[in-house]
């Protein structure tokens, strides 16, 4: 069989698209990058469309499609299906990145979880992946210490999952772990802090996504003590334009940074989203610019922002506030 693959709007190798590639290469099957081109004169047996996002955020892919059958998955395309049956337990095939994105060749991609209990308004996880958070895989079904010196963590929120087990093999593996999920810090014990101390951690991602009667807040308080790591490491998303006040988004951030953690914009349906939010979005998230301007809270930042903005431009249309950039 001949298997086209079409990666829509994957902004870093596709984890999906690698497993389909894995699936059919151990059946002996042709997997390539589809290409409508030669796909006219020899249309495929099956091409799969995989699309992270929604289409209020990126275009679908919009050049014909010849081929027998095609499948489409992804949050993008709401379709949730695991497309066969040893899914998250085959070994990525990470070679179809190689060419496209060399700077992730040494690192892997993949989740020891699925599902988060929190079942958030604004979130489709709980919906996609079940509201129970359930081990999938372990770590050795993608990651290859020969190859990889680097782990990019996709669980949604592996903290829910009470085995310290699944965070020993993260340290126990030697590589530097990217915890990219917006991790809950309500479920974090003293056990795990402990074991992710020891871990060689590149990147932890927290959320602060709503007013949660101070339950979060106390919480970035009470915990950030328990981590060795400077504020590089220790990163909070902060979630706007959803069912917040601008006086509310405006406080975490300034909350976030006193704490010593980095705060991270997350704009909710950002290409509707009013123009402050934007803004709001530019120069924090611009470390540059919210390094060299740390003895400015985040309204005075913006109102300096929306004075200069349209001289503190440099030849990449970067920001340049406080002679930055």
């Amino acid at each position: 069989m001949k298997i086209g693959l079409v990666d829509v709007d994957s902004t870093i190798p596709n984890l999906a698209l690698m497993k389909i590639s894995a699936h059919h290469k151990s059946l002996g099957h042709s997997v390539e990058w589809y290409s409508p081109m030669f796909a006219i004169m020899e249309p495929y047996d099956i091409v799969y469309l995989s699309k992270v996002f929604s289409s209020t955020y990126t275009s679908d892919y919009h050049y014909p499609i010849y081929s027998k059958k095609v499948i489409k998955g992804g949050y993008g395309y709401d379709n949730y299906d695991i497309p066969f049956e040893n899914y998250d337990t085959i070994f990525p095939d990470y070679s179809i990145y190689f060419d496209i994105y060399p700077k992730w060749k040494h690192t892997a991609f993949g989740n020891l979880t699925r599902g988060c209990p929190r079942n958030c308004s604004f979130c489709i996880v709980s919906n996609y992946e079940g509201k129970v958070c359930k081990q999938v895989a372990t770590l050795d079904t993608f990651f290859d210490p020969k190859v990889h010196d680097t782990i990019e963590l996709l669980d949604s929120n592996i903290l829910a999952h009470k085995s310290l087990e699944l965070l020993k093999s993260l340290r126990d593996s030697g590589a530097h772990i990217n915890f990219t999920g917006g991790t809950d810090i309500r479920f974090l014990t003293r056990e795990q802090a402990k074991i992710i101390n020891e871990t060689k951690v590149d990147r932890l991602c927290w959320a602060w996504d709503n007013d949660d009667n101070g339950k979060t807040e106390s919480m970035l308080i009470e915990k950030r003590s328990w981590f060795k790591f400077d504020e590089r490491i220790m990163q909070v998303y902060v979630l706007v334009n959803y069912n917040t006040t601008w006086e509310f988004d405006l406080y975490r951030v300034d909350k976030i940074a006193e704490l010593d953690y980095i705060p991270y914009i997350m704009i909710y349906d950002k290409p509707n989203a009013e123009k402050k939010y934007v803004h709001l979005q530019r120069v924090v998230n611009n470390r540059m610019i919210w390094g060299a301007n740390r003895d400015k809270n985040i309204k005075e930042l913006l109102d300096e922002y929306e004075k200069h903005k349209d001289n503190l431009a440099n030849k990449n249309g970067q920001l340049s506030i406080g002679g930055v950039i």
